[in-house]
């Protein structure tokens, strides 16, 4: 059995953000179309750790069908160690014989399918006349988000804020229409589009602070106990989400707000792949708020591996081991 190895350097050189884009749209259909097996994903954390294992596998039928499984170890002081705070393997198997086809560096897969999918949703629901972005946090994801950012939409100003002013400075020295600035307050003042890309478990947005029509991708608070929104932010605008079932177990940034009582059941509209399939509304109207809530899926990763594989193999690229 031959099995594609393709470490961190070549998945970030063959993983292209419009590329990428295009197999996210199309796993967020295929997910709607109900070709997809997806479990909620297993969480090993060790008693009184702040760092766990996850694992997240699913299957999809169909001409081809595969098994895909990423493994994601997330490490929340890495970023003190130069790292990314997410570290791993995506594995892709043969759904019909089950060998392994590939195995593959999960940390930038992560970190540019993500974006990728957040690039997908900023096409979908924001409007089309955005120009101000606004990008909150500046650590591993913010970088692919604002190139998925600027291939979503022509913005031709970026506001970028951190709890380091350091970091956002570095950040926005890579883009020249973006700019640093002191709080997420000033970042998002009068943005059209909002990227939250932080570890925090408090709000760094609010409400208050979002203008008529704004769209927000929420990112970085995966866990129930995490939000990157206060309940106003989500209360006052038409959420919509990668899945329904992982958003109603794990997203803080829905279930505080509800806790709360300051949304009710049913708070959530679509789910993003509902929307381009055209099965269920997106943005109604030009002063409508809208949020996607992105925890990250395991037909992400599958979608992104096989497309990784196929240009692997298109350009020789990886090594290729009997296993």
């Amino acid at each position: 059995m031959s099995v594609l190895i393709l470490n961190h350097e070549e998945v970030e050189r063959l993983l292209d953000m419009p590329g990428c884009m295009a197999a996210m749209e199309e796993a967020l259909l295929g997910l709607a179309r109900g070709e997809f097996q997806l479990p909620l994903r297993p969480i090993l954390r060790p008693p009184g750790a702040s760092n766990l294992l996850g694992m997240m596998p699913t299957h999809r039928a169909g001409e081809r069908p595969l098994y895909g499984l990423k493994t994601v170890a997330v490490f929340p002081d890495n970023p003190t160690r130069g790292l990314d705070p997410h570290q791993g393997t995506v594995t892709l198997y043969d759904g019909t014989s089950g060998e392994v086809i590939a195995i593959m560096n999960a940390t930038p897969i992560t970190a540019i399918r993500t974006a990728a999918v957040s690039g997908v949703a900023t096409r979908a629901l924001a409007r089309d006349d955005v120009r101000e972005l606004a990008v909150v946090g500046a650590g591993h994801q913010a970088h692919p988000h604002i190139a998925a950012m600027l291939e979503a939409r022509p913005f031709e100003r970026i506001r970028i804020a951190s709890r380091s002013y350091e970091s956002a400075e570095r950040l926005a020295s890579e883009w020249p229409i973006a700019t640093a600035v002191e709080t997420a307050e000033e970042a998002v003042h009068d943005a059209e589009v909002v990227c939250t890309v932080t570890s925090s478990a408090e709000p760094v947005v609010l409400g208050k602070w979002l203008r008529p029509g704004a769209h927000v991708n929420a990112v970085g608070a995966c866990f129930p106990h995490m939000r990157e929104l206060d309940s106003a932010a989500v209360a006052g605008a038409s959420l919509f989400v990668d899945r329904r079932e992982s958003a109603e177990n794990e997203a803080g940034d829905y279930l505080i707000p509800l806790r709360e009582g300051a949304i009710a059941e049913g708070h959530i509209r679509a789910e993003l792949g509902e929307v381009l399939a055209g099965t269920a509304p997106g943005r109604t109207s030009d002063d409508e708020i809208t949020i996607f809530e992105s925890l990250g899926l395991a037909v992400e990763d599958l979608a992104a591996a096989e497309y990784l594989e196929r240009r692997a193999v298109e350009s020789g690229a990886g090594a290729t081991i009997e296993f």
